[in-house]
């Protein structure tokens, strides 16, 4: 894990805009990025520098250690997504290898002088309080097995690769990492994922799932 500078290089958050300025491509080059290798996890301590960061390849996710008993996973981002920097207590981790972007209070406010790229901004501010919500919404279930099913598909829309009758998870779901996603214990998360399974609905392999859905259904309103 290290530090280094950008080279020409395009931010995959920025990457479909046409005609970006120069100027702020150069705000973008000078922005540090930290590249972490699956299973790593770096303390708030090693990004208080950043006011956000930017997910450029890989799956990170961000995980409250408050509690010593339970971890609790407050956000998860895959390449193009954006996150609010780990606070104390809390640490960055990668689930597969990946390559952040640190972006500083500074070079936040250089990229607001330029519209579209406040722009990007606003649309991934407000995709990452979307994924938010539904996180928190999936809580409402009594019955585990339906926060089990409700934070697969919600992974599923969000970073699930679709094939033509399933879509897969391509990345390592653990039966603690699901528990620390939906607050239920590792046993009883084991217990759904087995329910699961016997039902039809996923197909485990190894560390990753293939839900054994259509994958229109899971836009459906």
């Amino acid at each position: 894990m290290h530090l280094q500078q950008r080279e020409a290089f395009v931010s995959t958050l920025f990457d479909d805009l046409a005609g970006m300025s120069a100027e702020g491509s150069a705000l973008l080059a000078n922005a540090s990025v930290r590249r972490l290798a699956a299973g790593a996890e770096q303390p708030a301590e090693a990004t208080d520098d950043a006011s956000f960061l930017i997910v450029e390849e890989g799956f990170v996710i961000i995980r409250s250690t408050r509690v010593k008993t339970r971890g609790v996973v407050l956000c998860h981002a895959g390449a193009g997504a954006l996150l609010p920097a780990p606070l104390p207590g809390e640490t960055l981790h990668a689930l597969v290898d990946a390559r952040v972007t640190l972006v500083s209070e500074a070079t936040y406010a250089g990229l607001l002088r330029y519209p579209a790229l406040t722009a990007a901004v606003s649309d991934a501010l407000r995709a990452t309080l979307r994924q938010k919500q539904v996180s928190l919404a999936n809580f409402a279930s009594v019955r585990h097995v339906e926060r089990v099913r409700g934070k697969l598909l919600q992974l599923a829309r969000e970073h699930g690769r679709v094939a033509t009758d399933s879509v897969r998870l391509d990345f390592p779901v653990t039966h603690d990492l699901l528990a620390e996603m939906i607050g239920s214990a590792r046993e009883t998360v084991s217990r759904a994922v087995d329910r699961l399974e016997r039902s039809g609905f996923l197909v485990r392999e190894g560390r990753t799932y293939r839900l054994l859905v259509q994958p229109d259904a899971l836009f459906a309103p």
